[in-house]
Formats: C-alpha cells, structure tokens, sequence
C-alpha cells in the first residue's frame, strides 16, 4: 500500500475471507503500520469468527500500542454487513475447507445526470433550487409552477458491484451474488491439470472460474490468488484455456488500476 501510494490515514474498512495465514498475518503489520504514521481515525474489520481473538493474542503477544479505535466485526452468516450511505457490502458462506466468506461491494444508485439548460429553460434560478432536484425534491417556483427533478435529470443511475471471492470452490450462490457483476475477482489457485487437487484443498481452477462468470453474466473476470508454480512464468495459457469459456478474462497483477465505468440505465 506504501508503493502504490496509498493514504493510511484516510476512511477505510478492512475484510478478511478467513482464517488461513496468507489471508491474514499481514493484518497486525498493518495495524501497526498505521499507528507508527499516527493514524486517529477509527478502522472497522471484518472477518469470520475468530478474528478478534487472533488480533487480541497479537496484540498481547507483540505488545503493540494502538493510536486509533478499532471495531471488529465477526460474520456468522450470510448478510449485509456494513451500510453506508453511497454503498454496501454483502457477505455470503463460500465452500473452502474452513470458514470462509464471499464479499461484494455494491454502491447504490446515483441520482442521474443534472441538465442546467434544462433548468434555465424551465426558469429554475441557479442555487439552492438547483441543489434540491439533484437531490431528488420537487420545487415550486414564485409563479407556481412545479418542477419536478425527472424534469430536468437524466433517470438514476445503476451502482457499480465487484465481488471478491476469497479462497472458493465454486458454489451455487456465487451465482447470484455475482449476477450482473461489472467486476467478479475469482481465486484459480490451480491450473486444469491439478482439478483433482484444487478440489482436495478447496480452490478452484481457471475454467471453473470462467463458468461462474459467464452462469452469472459478469461483465468482466479477474483471476486472482494464482498458485507461485505459476506467477513465475507466463500466465498466457491459463488466460487462454479461460478465454474459451468467459472472452473478458484477466490475470490480477500487482498496482493494477482499472476503470469501472458508471452506465446509465
């Protein structure tokens, strides 16, 4: 996060898919990274049971002092898990060989575009008026006429929703947690020739990771999660063998940046 220059001070909550030691020893460094840059502002983290003890031992152990409060969050089932005002996020059960969770981060509808010549046409004043149709609130004018905000703004715009899958194998409600997804992250741990052992620790292979995206109509596949036998050569093949089942196929890399458009509806 220091490299790719990213604010540890800033509004920030972090979820954690489970309890194995790739997925979350580096959490107390970044704890503690961020109380050595003097972080004050709370930090939410979610995770499956047993993440509050894990941090708490951490903590007892390394004998680290917190400058920020921290609240920790333990998912048991499948829900929506935090609610803010521009966005959701949702947590399912996902099929690994132990507790695991599926995340997605759904931002609700935008109002939709404001048009100020519309506004002037309909003699609306720029100001206050403006900012109460944008808001979705009617107004009435000196002469009594009523503007209504479909008037003068284009209709609500859909959110954006990516899915991050943690370590999976394929299950049924992925499907619908990722249905009509403008970003699905998949674990493909191993390559098709290992299937037999990707089922036996609980991962997923590229090909099963395609099916999902394209049962669930995704509109673009991220492979993440690749097994070290692989991310030293090329991943060309595994793309590929991908391709033939979902085309919008990617392999994630380090300080990747992608643009999610927002469409209208």
């Amino acid at each position: 996060m220091i490299l790719a220059h990213e604010n540890l001070n800033r509004k920030m909550k972090v979820f954690i898919t489970h309890m194995h030691g790739d997925h979350v020893l580096g959490l107390p460094g970044l704890l503690q990274t961020m109380a050595l840059l003097n972080r004050e502002r709370k930090l939410d983290v979610y995770g499956p049971p047993r993440i509050n003890d894990f941090l708490q031992a951490m903590k007892e152990a390394v004998q680290f002092v917190l400058t920020f409060p921290i609240e920790i969050h333990e998912i048991e089932r499948a829900s929506i898990v935090c609610d803010e005002d521009e966005y959701y996020v949702e947590a399912v059960q996902s099929k690994h060989v132990i507790p695991s969770l599926a995340y997605a981060y759904v931002e609700k509808p935008r109002p939709g575009r404001f048009h100020p010549k519309k506004a002037e046409a309909l003699e609306v004043p720029e100001g206050p008026m403006w900012g109460k149709l944008q808001h979705g609130r009617s107004i009435r004018l000196s002469s009594g006429i009523v503007v209504k905000p479909e008037d003068v703004m284009d209709p609500p715009r859909q959110g954006r929703r990516i899915v991050y899958t943690g370590d999976t194998r394929p299950f049924k409600r992925l499907e619908s947690l990722a249905s009509g997804a403008d970003l699905l992250i998949h674990e493909s741990t191993l390559a098709e020739d290992l299937a037999e052992r990707a089922r036996e620790y609980g991962h997923s292979t590229p090909s099963e990771a395609a099916k999902t995206a394209k049962k669930a109509n995704v509109k673009k596949l991220i492979l993440t999660h690749i097994s070290q036998r692989y991310r030293d050569k090329d991943t060309s093949k595994m793309v590929q063998q991908t391709k033939k089942i979902f085309r919008n196929t990617i392999v994630a890399e380090d300080f990747m940046r992608l643009e999610i458009p927002l469409l209208e509806k």
